[in-house]
């Protein structure tokens, strides 16, 4: 809902969203290692329909300085 990460797991995955929000929320009263893996997906999961990460734009925009 945030940034799409469940909902690109789930459609890599072929799953409901809604099992993967569940994983998420699980993990976070778990030890709360979700919070890191959903900034890494929102990281390097690119948006639907780009071709690059927002990671990868980052690094590009890095390197052309």
């Amino acid at each position: 809902m945030l940034a799409g990460v469940a909902v690109g797991l789930a459609d890599y995955f072929d799953v409901d969203p809604t099992i993967v929000r569940v994983g998420f929320v699980a993990l976070a009263f778990l030890g709360g290692i979700a919070v890191p893996l959903y900034l890494a997906g929102w990281l390097l999961i690119p948006e639907e329909g780009a071709e690059h990460s927002v990671a990868e734009e980052l690094l590009a925009h890095e390197r052309a300085r």
